[in-house]
């Protein structure tokens, strides 16, 4: 058995232990994220360059691949985290969707249950036209209000403005609670780490301010943040501009704590390129949704959903996440990466 595979193993032994031992008075909530690799529909949109997507190369049975992706997609946001609660996830932040309608043709497929989800988004500047979104079930989460928040950074030579995405923040109740929830796509590493770095701490920074500006309001708030950061958790932006901590026993209270550090740690990532792994894909939550008491909505594990049908299981990658495009083609397979999600429970 594999490291990573003896961690969620034994991740999922010991919330089956405890859950065990108290049968049937915790409910639990998955809230998951995915990168779902360029989940673009199939008509060009002469107001962005999505002509460019992987989907839009393929000559033949362009509609078939569209669906196959679709329903490739279905699967795996259902089967996140099925195998501990025994249903599909009650939050579900996306990126890397083309618009509203990938989204509907998405919450439609048989796999996520028949209109059991709805999902809030907002078309982003970004110039291929990629954006976030939030999925979730209508009959556990009320969305009260969301926005979307626009990232303005510029090309440091031209002085021009590089439109990216937006970072998404959704207000609602979960099992009554008040709960806040911020969905990220952060810049790429586009032309090197180091040259582009300044772009994801633009990005880290407005990210602070939407939870500072919660916290204004409520120092109490309950916020999770997530999304494909760009960025490992060792980097500027998550550790000295958020301030996220590995521990969960040093987070104050108006501070962050990211599970997903101690993964990145023992060595496990969400993407992979040229045989080096990164964990750019993760979760994180604030203070009081760390409480012990579980009488309220808290945090209880993180993982990493790695199940083999999404690993490139031949040739030169693999080992790899099993992605959709590869040289012009669809191969069939999910996203270049693995899906993050995290348990909320509460004492029934």
């Amino acid at each position: 058995m594999s490291k990573s595979k003896f961690i969620i193993y034994f991740l999922i032994l010991s919330l089956f232990t405890v859950l065990n031992a108290q049968e049937k008075r915790f409910k639990i909530h998955t809230v998951a994220f995915y990168n779902l690799e360029n989940l673009f529909d199939t008509i060009n949109d002469p107001n962005k360059f999505d002509e460019y997507s992987p989907i839009m190369e393929i000559k033949t049975n362009r509609g078939e691949a569209y669906k196959q992706k679709l329903h490739n997609m279905a699967r795996v946001l259902a089967d996140i985290g099925a195998d501990v609660t025994q249903n599909t996830p009650s939050l579900i932040g996306v990126c890397e969707i083309e618009n509203e309608a990938v989204l509907q043709a998405l919450v439609n497929d048989s796999l996520l249950g028949k209109n059991e989800y709805s999902f809030v988004h907002f078309d982003s500047p970004d110039v291929r036209g990629i954006d976030v979104a939030l999925l979730y079930k209508k009959n556990i989460f009320k969305p009260l209000q969301s926005s979307s928040h626009e990232l303005k950074i510029y090309d440091e030579t031209t002085s021009k403005r590089i439109y990216t995405r937006d970072q998404l923040l959704v207000s609602g109740k979960l099992e009554n609670e008040l709960i806040h929830i911020i969905v990220n796509h952060w810049p790429s590493r586009r032309g090197g780490e180091a040259r582009s770095r300044p772009k994801r701490i633009a990005a880290a920074k407005l990210n602070k301010h939407l939870v500072d500006s919660l916290q204004a309001i409520d120092p109490y708030a309950k916020i999770i943040m997530m999304g494909d950061l760009n960025d490992n958790p060792n980097n500027g932006s998550i550790k000295s501009i958020l301030k996220a901590e590995k521990n969960k026993n040093k987070v104050g209270l108006k501070g962050i704590y990211n599970p997903f550090m101690n993964f990145y740690k023992n060595g496990l990532g969400t993407t992979a390129y040229r045989d080096s792994w990164s964990l750019f894909d993760q979760i994180m939550l604030t203070k009081p949704l760390l409480d012990k008491d579980y009488s309220k909505l808290n945090f209880y594990k993180a993982g990493i959903y790695n199940n083999n049908y999404l690993i490139q299981q031949t040739g030169k990658y693999k080992g790899y996440p099993f992605r959709s495009w590869s040289n012009g083609g669809f191969s069939h397979g999910f996203s270049d990466h693995f899906p993050v999600y995290i348990y909320l429970i509460k004492a029934l």
